[in-house]
């Protein structure tokens, strides 16, 4: 099979974009979400006294202005109105891109969650969630009108809409040192997620000029931590958090103001490990040894399969791919769930069924098969850097993206074809570096690594899983970014 590494970085680390993604839009409330539970004084606050706001944010990345947000509330005759929208010019792999995302929500007298509806577009790709709560059940839609899918989510109580995490401390007295735990909906992941919350000392900082008394939080999601600041009426003044990122309340000129089209630092870089061992030619490895360090390996997939984990080492070896077979045998019945469509692997919708049925013939193996699909996702998608949440149909139509893109495609078309898929995500080598990635594992007479990115099966060596399933696995890998450290200690051709 055609084996290819990515010059530069190319890429690789797309994973990390959409982490970072993720992270930023649950921490400036762009998501629909921050779905709080609705119980307390938080609760209450979300009625009147959340009437007729209108703030600017500014954000910035190295003390680099890259975007802003704004965001509204107003009165209307059924309850409230809740509208936010932002830019962001963000450096991904050497490309400078634009993102706007934008967020509606309505809100009933009592300032519970009564509809929402999230917007996000970039240079090719839209991503589109709308929903409605009904009771205690989340009804969420995503997808073109075409494609569609509704998913129902349950939900612990009747659910607010905040402008930011920190809606839920409003009219709470906040006493240093103290410690909670709220609860968020990630509609990337379709799940709830907990956000540790610690109440720091009092400070007074400059916010537009002007002195403001201000209660210091540190917050950890998902072990991503983060520090804001907190005005007197509970509003976000400042933020500060991954990979040098600041958010910070200005007035509508500032916001507006101040953004070049010159390149911010690359997010991919920053988020890269640097090697202090230089691989001339991963691909021609038969073993690589690794030691770890900074990671929760409780809370990560890093044993099991072609991987061994212990005390701090991690291990590597390539896989043998199986020989092509003219009969297969029964799959397991665990493997199941793996030939079936998700929200963003649609792998039962009509194009993507079609498209595999081209791509492979009746009497292939399964080995085959998996050969032929990687091949023609690496062939047919080009490589290049998308700021959107990956599906498989959409990549499809547009046939450009990163290692995101290729691995829901993939996925997608090797389930429509009869073959178990799922996605891997962690760390790969290129150039003096490990950059974060993602790729898949099909199942052809047991699990075997391909990265369609690369166009390899197996993948090489220096892929090394983390987490194995789509976002909603993925975002546990938050909490590493920037701690993580890795040393090659060995490698075996």
């Amino acid at each position: 099979m055609t084996s290819a590494r990515i010059k530069g970085h190319g890429i690789a680390g797309g994973l990390f974009v959409l982490l970072f993604l993720a992270l930023l839009a649950v921490r400036l409330d762009v998501f629909p979400g921050a779905l709080l539970p609705g119980s307390g004084p938080a609760a209450s606050s979300a009625g009147p006294s959340r009437a007729d706001e209108d703030r600017w944010m500014a954000v910035y990345q190295n003390g680099r202005k890259i975007g802003y947000s704004h965001r509204r509330m107003q009165r209307v005759p059924r309850g409230y109105r809740f509208e936010e929208s932002g830019l962001l010019r963000i450096n991904t792999m050497g490309v400078v891109q634009d993102i706007r995302m934008k967020t509606t929500g309505d809100l009933n007298p009592d300032g519970t969650l009564s509809a929402f509806r999230f917007d996000l577009q970039s240079s090719l790709f839209r991503f589109v969630l709308r929903g409605e709560v009904r009771g205690r059940q989340a009804i969420v839609y995503q997808g073109p009108p075409s494609a569609e899918k509704q998913i129902r989510i349950a939900l612990r109580e009747a659910p607010h809409l905040s402008n930011s995490l920190y809606e839920a401390l409003r009219g709470r007295a906040l006493a240093t040192g103290q410690e909670m735990t709220l609860n968020v909906f990630d509609p990337a992941s379709m799940a709830e997620r907990p956000v540790r919350v610690k109440v720091l000392e009092r400070e007074t900082i400059q916010i537009m000029g002007r002195p403001h008394a201000a209660r210091k939080v540190a917050v950890d999601f998902m072990g991503a931590r983060q520090v804001a600041w907190l005005g007197e009426d509970g509003g976000v003044l400042r933020e500060q958090g991954l990979l040098g990122m600041t958010v910070e309340q200005v007035t509508k000129d500032r916001a507006l103001d101040g953004l070049t089209l010159a390149a911010s630092t690359d997010l991919t870089d920053a988020a890269s490990i640097p090697s202090r061992v230089r691989l001339d030619a991963p691909e021609a490895l038969a073993q690589m040894t690794v030691r770890l360090a900074n990671v929760r390996p409780e809370s990560l997939s890093l044993d099991g399969g072609r991987q061994r984990y212990e005390q701090g080492r991690l291990t590597v070896v390539r896989e043998a791919m199986p020989a092509a077979r003219t009969t297969r045998d029964a799959l397991p019945a665990e493997m199941r769930p793996f030939l079936q469509a998700t929200p963003f692997i649609q792998s039962d919708h009509p194009e993507i069924r079609a498209r595999a049925a081209r791509i492979v013939s009746l009497g292939d193996s399964d080995a085959v098969k998996a050969r032929k699909l990687v091949d023609w996702v690496y062939r047919n998608v080009e490589k290049r850097p998308v700021l959107s949440v990956p599906n498989a149909l959409e990549t499809l139509t547009h046939r450009v993206g990163d290692c995101n893109e290729h691995a829901v495609l993939l996925a997608a078309l090797a389930r429509a074809a009869g073959i178990p898929a799922q996605i891997e995500a962690g760390l790969v080598y290129l150039k003096g570096r490990f950059y974060y990635h993602a790729w898949n594992v099909l199942y052809v007479d047991g699990w075997v690594t391909a990265d369609a990115t690369m166009g390899q099966m197996p993948a090489d060596v220096t892929h090394i899983r983390l987490v194995r399933g789509e976002a909603d696995r993925q975002i546990d890998l938050a909490g590493i970014i920037g701690d993580i450290r890795l040393e090659i200690v060995d490698t075996k051709k």
